[in-house]
């Protein structure tokens, strides 16, 4: 069996999580009391008790969810699982990124908790709110929204931000580009295109800013080799180099999400079991729409990993 762990990104996120994890094990809430202490900030209050407005502003959530994952990964670690013997790759929904890159020992916690608050603070005040915009398009190809956005992003920003697999892409941009890039999804038979709550166009050229101010941070930290290779979002190739780690990092902020491209890479490359570290299940079902022949898990709660601690015997 081949495994590789990968790490779920923004909108994952809920009211409660990882309490569970902070309740039942010393390791998980020495994670949460090294990230609040990070940031200056009582973030696990947030996690485990809301008020969810305040968890889903982006400058939170990013942190939060990696906090989460990296105390998943901290409790397997104590029940004697290494990631650099068993697991062949780690990857990263956008966020996610850094937390496996955090898992694999690339960046320290504290640092990962600062890169994240530095990339949701910057990601927020690169477009002022109500200007860009984010829509879903379920059930047209990649070439049909690529035509879409094209046509509509004519003098103006509009991109496919994420390939998420079965049929679903994000796109991201100016909003009026992101509206007219819908409809015109729709009249080319989308199943549905489906405007997004959310507070910047994420993955999207405009957030040009953002990139810049985070190739300033990662430059000024601390950087390892990778006890595993991080698949990267924006090549979809396995990196271990910490250099290309960083600037792969930086076109992250503007380039597309190929989680789909991902996840066949995998499939290709002889991986058939994907853990899902931390929060939710998102990546998990998008895996099962991409291969159905990959095999899928969760590990983000207590009995989840006891039960996989106990199989790995």
């Amino acid at each position: 069996m081949s495994i590789a762990f990968t790490f779920p990104g923004q909108g994952s996120q809920a009211v409660g999580m990882g309490r569970d994890l902070a309740e039942n094990y010393a390791e998980a809430r020495a994670v949460f009391e090294e990230v609040d202490e990070a940031l200056g900030q009582k973030l696990s209050a947030l996690m485990f008790g809301g008020p969810e407005d305040e968890l889903t502003l982006t400058a939170n959530a990013q942190p939060a969810l990696m906090a989460v994952s990296i105390a998943a990964i901290r409790v397997l670690e104590a029940g004697g699982y290494a990631l650099k013997d068993k697991v062949a790759y780690v990857a990263g929904h956008s966020l996610g990124e850094y937390s496996a890159l955090c898992a694999a020992g690339t960046f320290s916690l504290a640092d990962t908790a600062r890169l994240l608050r530095i990339r949701g603070n910057a990601m927020q005040a690169a477009v002022p709110v109500g200007e860009g915009a984010m829509a879903a398009i379920i059930g047209l190809d990649q070439g049909q929204v690529e035509n879409a956005c094209e046509e509509a992003g004519k003098g103006s920003v509009c991109q496919i931000a994420n390939d998420n697999g079965g049929g679903q892409l994000v796109i991201s941009g100016a909003k009026p580009a992101v509206e007219h890039a819908a409809r015109i999804c729709t009249e080319l038979g989308a199943k549905r295109a489906l405007m997004l709550s959310v507070s910047a166009p994420f993955h999207s050229a405009l957030m040009t800013p953002a990139a810049e101010a985070m190739r300033e941070a990662l430059a000024a930290v601390e950087k390892n080799a990778p006890v595993v290779p991080v698949l990267a979002n924006v090549s979809v190739a396995p990196l271990s180099d910490p250099q290309a780690i960083a600037k792969s990092l930086v076109e992250q902020v503007t380039g597309r999400v190929r989680w789909r491209e991902s996840v066949e890479w995998f499939a290709a490359n002889g991986v058939d079991t994907l853990y899902e570290i931390g929060a939710g299940k998102v990546l998990s079902g998008l895996a099962r729409r991409i291969n159905k022949d990959i095999a899928t898990a969760t590990l983000g709660l207590p009995g989840e990993i006891e039960t996989f601690i106990e199989q790995q015997g």
